[in-house]
């Protein structure tokens, strides 16, 4: 048994990857999140009361206060990060730059003090750009399109170079684009779903050629969880893809939601391509099945189900989000 530190906790990839880690295995997570727009506690909501589930509301530029609970772990997993690609282009990028990168360093720095067993940074493939090759490997160059990206991918860098300088175990992890329950309604999958299910226009950026390689969020769970149990010593320094292997384009997703709660395909609108636009992203799965016999489990059709499911179940999450954020809720 581990004790393991989730930083954003109440974020949609870490909330499942913390039910998962109660479920699947006997590790205690303490979990660290400051409650931005992309926290909800509404995530964890189901396991607050569990027995090995310690909860912090706090941030990771809070030097003390990382200091002070790196000292009681023994397994960091950094998922905190400002992820909103729209909003890092339409109002700066100042708090993707604190949080994604100088939160990233103070953790660094306080595992230089106070070491644990392994840090494993939840990176992002946005890294990549657009495909120069598909699919992408974990060597493919880093040519991020965003601001979002570029601190994501500083903060890869920098976890990368605390391994080469100061031979910390560092372990990067690229997921490929989550989807499933419990994500924040600006993504495009809950966009599409919480949409359509509201009578509202599927509005598709450009002419929604882009496609993205599509990882089930349960999947990409067990992927992290591996990543904790297997041996260091091949993994230390490594970045490693988390990813399907297959990509769909967005406008192929805005017709399968459609066929999936049975509405018009007329509910498509096209509006201008996003600044930054990446048109293509899939993933190697070779590295990940080498060093950690992993590969995804759940197709793209069964992931789509279950959360389309989920969102038609859960309307009152999703609404008081937009209700919140000011985007017009159909009854």
């Amino acid at each position: 048994m581990k004790r393991v530190l989730v930083t954003g906790g109440a974020g949609f990839i870490s909330s499942n990857f913390i039910c998962h880690l109660l479920e699947a295995t006997e590790h205690e997570v303490v979990t660290l999140d400051a409650l931005t727009y992309a926290g909800n506690l509404e995530n964890l909501a189901d396991v607050m009361s569990h027995p090995r589930l310690s909860f912090v509301h706090g941030d990771i530029r809070d030097t003390g206060l990382v200091r002070e609970l790196v000292g009681g772990v023994d397994v960091i997993v950094n998922a905190a990060a400002e992820s909103h690609v729209e909003k890092s282009i339409e109002h700066g990028a100042s708090e993707f730059v604190t949080t994604n990168v100088e939160g990233t360093q103070i953790l660094l720095d306080a595992i230089r003090v106070t070491p644990v067993e392994r840090f494993i940074l939840i990176s992002s493939s946005e890294v990549y750009g657009t495909a120069d090759y598909a699919p992408m490997d974990e060597e493919h160059p880093l040519k991020p399109r965003s601001p979002y990206a570029a601190t994501k991918a500083g903060a890869d860098r920098l976890a990368y170079s605390y391994w080469t300088t100061y031979g910390l175990p560092i372990v990067i992890v690229r997921p490929f684009n989550n989807y499933g329950p419990r994500q924040h309604p600006e993504k495009v999958v809950p966009r599409f779903i919480t949409q359509a299910l509201a009578d509202e226009p599927l509005t598709v950026h450009g002419d929604g050629h882009a496609s993205r390689d599509w990882l089930y969020v349960l999947d990409d769970a067990e992927a992290i969880e591996r990543v904790i149990e297997a041996p260091l010593e091949p993994l230390a320094g490594e970045v490693i893809n988390v990813a399907t292997g297959i990509d769909i384009p967005v406008a192929d997703i805005a017709r399968l939601v459609l066929d999936a709660l049975g509405k018009p395909s007329d509910l498509v609108r096209h509006v201008d391509e996003r600044l930054g636009q990446v048109d293509r992203h899939i993933g190697t799965t070779e590295k990940a099945e080498r060093l950690l016999g992993w590969r995804a489990r759940t197709s793209f059709e069964e992931g789509l189900e279950r959360t389309v499911a989920w969102y038609r179940d859960n309307e009152a999450w999703w609404k008081s989000i937009l209700a919140r954020e000011a985007r017009p809720v159909s009854p």
